[in-house]
């Protein structure tokens, strides 16, 4: 059973999971979480059946059901706005799911775009949905990692959503390392690991030898080296401006960033429509779309499909 959380009630989320199994069959037990009003918004017919318990579902063979938490029955909706009842839906859906899958009652999770303001506007303290699940899930936040990846490139970050004042004093070897561990173990997975992983340096030309700081030589290098000890193939620190460029033509299999646009501007401006979002280290499988509640266009009928429809696979693929 694979669970999709819907995000965001008034964002893409609904729009797209309505125009994705809207009159198609789902050989597959899908679980859909979130509010039933965000979905009528969007349907034309109704392609689901509401469920109560998630434990009826193992007499099923396949097919779209939907599970609305309490506090989201009769959620007034409001498509293309930021709200706060957007925010709550996406919250209360994710505590759901979460909980959910800590029963053992699913094989992976797949979630729709949240707004991280609608999100703690509802009461929700966290900046997005790696940290919520990884407090959630009782791994705490700096034993996953984040992970985008696309048909030609794959990039991990080091650090998340901090702001970027505050990233250098949180690259420790510890957690670079953690991550290169969660990446290659990733990408094996994915039936790759021929390729090398690459670390991109912190500082511009990565440090040129500790001119433009010591990062590199502190922190960075000492990282990489006890990964080489685990067994993990990898190089770097490589500077910033050139390695997704080797990545990209195949030159190495994932890339670790040190920080979150550092990475994710190479691989949104490749893969915009069709990345995939992965959290690394939780103890289920998590895919999400490479991008966000798109408020602007949502309900336009213009939204491209194609980073659901991707996440939902690997998530399928990834789960047996």
């Amino acid at each position: 059973m694979i669970v999709v959380t819907l995000g965001d009630a008034n964002g893409l989320g609904p729009e797209i999971v309505c125009r994705c199994f809207e009159g198609r069959p789902v050989s597959e037990i899908v679980l859909l979480v979130g509010a039933e009003t965000s979905l009528e918004a969007h349907a034309s017919e109704r392609f689901w059946e509401r469920v109560d318990r998630a434990e009826t579902l193992s007499e099923k063979d396949g097919g779209v059901f939907l599970l609305v938490p309490e506090a989201l029955e009769g959620l007034r909706v409001a498509p293309g706005k930021e709200t706060r009842e957007g925010g709550l839906a996406a919250g209360e859906s994710l505590e759901t799911a979460c909980a959910l899958l800590g029963r053992g009652l699913g094989d992976a999770l797949t979630t729709c775009p949240l707004s991280k303001a609608s999100l703690n506007a509802a009461g929700f303290a966290f900046p997005g949905h790696t940290e919520f699940l990884a407090d959630r899930s009782g791994v705490g936040r700096e034993k996953v990692c984040m992970h985008l990846c696309g048909p030609r490139l794959r990039v991990s970050l080091a650090t998340t959503h901090p702001p970027l004042r505050d990233v250098p004093d949180l690259l420790t070897r510890e957690r670079i390392t953690d991550c290169l561990r969660l990446t290659w173990d990733f990408v094996r997975k994915l039936g790759l690991g021929r390729a090398p992983l690459a670390v991109c340096g912190l500082n511009p030309h990565a440090g040129e030898g500790g001119l433009i700081g010591r990062e590199e030589i502190d922190v960075i290098i000492p990282a990489v080296e006890a990964a080489r000890e685990e067994g993990i193939s990898v190089e770097g620190p490589l500077p910033g401006d050139t390695v997704f460029h080797r990545a990209a033509g195949g030159e190495f299999d994932a890339v670790l960033a040190m920080y979150h646009d550092q990475g994710l501007a190479p691989l949104k401006l490749l893969h915009f429509h069709e990345s995939v979002n992965v959290t690394l280290g939780l103890p289920f499988v998590r895919t999400s779309v490479g991008h966000g509640t798109g408020f602007d266009i949502t309900g336009r009928g213009v939204v491209d499909l194609g980073s659901f429809r991707a996440a939902f696979e690997l998530a399928a693929t990834l789960a047996g």
